[in-house]
């Protein structure tokens, strides 16, 4: 059977450059960073003192955000949050967003036709840590019955299911730093091959918790340019030296293209490719062999012949290893098209977002088609000594400063813990 086609009818992203695409995408392209001194608890004695929070952020004021529902709605969805972890307050914000602003209205007829597809990294760390402190020091007695429920990957999809009334394929799929490109990837095939008409789908991450933070200082994967929190996320500069950890959520609407068309959905870009792969390799460091894998694959899925991208949004979490295997890996599929100015270029949302994990492929999906919409390319933030074996490359980089292009397909990469790979294609249309 052939494959239908599928559409992205709306998007919403909860970041720490901003809480609605209008504002994220405006701090993206001027490269204003969200990353600032960690606020959720006392990191004094951390390696790494920074991060990207998200900030000025109230669930429940901005689930009803532009809504005028009743009061006894909104008490009775203030009720239910108190009881969910943070990442399921910014999936559930997130997927809401998106979901209304495409306009899809869920019915008895259509509800078995709509589901979600949304996990997170690791999930409800947050809640998971404080449990474990109260049963120490209260005993199992004193554990909340909601804590299971609370602190579970799949609530953020399951949540969103229960208040959007949408009755199809409900999944959570889990893949480290790939989470949010898988989600999204599956998504699009169930809708190609007939289980759903249409999915919300993304990741959710809240990951500035105590063990969390310690986990990654230990690893030494993270910035400790603690003093200059700007210019910590440095992806392929000669002085980067680790990640930023971020919390946020990236959420698109997709839908069968003839679905949307039918109803006179406002269509925002086409998804036609989603590859993966695994790199058997390392549990930590990439392999550029993966990488290129699920470019190739995403490439052939999409049908496209390299040189028809002209923007590359990368994983680029602005680690020593792992920046420059991911821009070997970008040179080896894109070749010499990879060389040419003004028709390819790479860059790295991360230099101004940090790494949200689970959410970063949902949050850089969200900028890929940004870029289509607007026809610019966002920079790479902090790019100031180019890595000689990088910059031996040719490729342009979009160094700290946002450049217009003529985009009609755009590629976004994630890549996570354990060597899992993704990489979706994006055609404006």
């Amino acid at each position: 059977m052939s494959k239908r086609r599928v559409v992205v009818t709306g998007m919403g992203i909860v970041s720490p450059v901003g809480n609605d695409i209008a504002t994220a995408w405006k701090n993206v392209l001027e490269g204003n960073t969200g990353i600032g001194p960690v606020t959720a608890f006392d990191a004094s004695a951390y390696a790494t003192r920074i991060a990207g929070e998200v900030r000025d952020f109230d669930p429940v004021e901005a689930y009803f955000v532009g809504s005028d529902a009743p009061d006894d709605e909104r008490r009775a969805i203030a009720k239910d949050f108190k009881r969910m972890d943070p990442f399921i307050h910014y999936g559930i914000v997130a997927g809401t967003h998106a979901f209304r602003q495409s306009g899809l209205v869920v019915t008895d007829e259509n509800a078995g036709r709509i589901g979600i597809a949304a996990g997170a990294g690791i999930g409800g760390l947050h809640t998971i840590e404080g449990t474990t402190l109260e049963l120490a020091e209260k005993g199992p007695r004193k554990v909340s019955p909601f804590y299971v429920p609370s602190s579970i990957i799949n609530m953020v999809a399951g949540n969103l299911s229960i208040y959007h009334g949408m009755k199809g394929p409900n999944i959570a799929l889990v893949s480290a730093c790939t989470t949010a490109a898988h989600n999204i990837g599956m998504a699009m095939r169930l809708i190609q091959y007939g289980d759903a008409d249409a999915m919300l789908a993304g990741g959710a991450e809240f990951a500035t918790t105590p063990t969390a933070m310690a986990g990654f200082c230990s690893a030494k994967a993270m910035s400790t340019r603690n003093d200059d929190p700007a210019h910590a996320s440095r992806p392929w500069d000669t002085g980067r030296d680790g990640f930023l950890l971020s919390n946020g959520a990236g959420m698109l609407m997709l839908e069968e293209y003839e679905f949307a068309k039918a109803r006179g959905a406002t269509i925002l870009a086409e998804i036609i490719g989603f590859g993966m792969s695994g790199d058997a390799f390392h549990i930590t460091a990439p392999s550029g062999d993966g990488a290129e894998l699920a470019m190739r694959n995403a490439l052939h899925d999409a049908g496209l012949k390299p040189e028809e991208v002209q923007y590359v949004n990368a994983h680029g979490t602005s680690t020593p290893v792992g920046d420059l295997g991911e821009a070997k890996a970008i040179r080896n599929v894109f070749g010499e098209h990879a060389t040419h100015k003004g028709r390819f270029a790479v860059s790295s949302t991360k230099s101004v977002t940090g790494h949200l994990l689970g959410a970063a492929g949902g949050v850089e999906a969200i900028f890929s088609i940004m870029a289509l919409r607007d026809g610019v390319m966002p920079p790479t933030m902090n790019l100031e000594n180019v890595d000689p074996e990088v910059e031996a490359l040719g490729m342009d980089l979009v160094p700290n400063q946002a450049e217009k292009a003529d985009l009609n397909v755009a590629m976004s990469n994630s890549f996570g813990f354990g060597g899992t790979n993704g990489t979706l294609v994006f055609r404006r249309v």
